[in-house]
């Protein structure tokens, strides 16, 4: 997600189209992406650790994202 500092056009452009199409009550929006990893076998803190290191130096830019690593069964 970008950090809350960061603008976010994408947002923006979304909270002013849901009144447009009827929703209300959001007050803000914004967008982020999302990757899914796959692994085969347990997923140890080690493989985590490695997930953390990706999402650092590949899968996100620190400088202007958070991130969140979570795992689903």
């Amino acid at each position: 997600m970008p950090k809350p500092e960061i603008l976010d056009p994408q947002g923006k452009a979304v909270l002013g189209a849901l009144p447009r199409l009827g929703f209300t009550g959001v007050s803000d929006v914004r967008q982020g992406k999302r990757f899914e990893l796959e692994f085969s076998g347990e997923v140890t803190p080690e493989v985590l650790a490695e997930v953390e290191k990706m999402a650092e130096t590949l899968l996100s830019n620190p400088v202007i994202e958070n991130y969140a690593v979570t795992v689903e069964q």
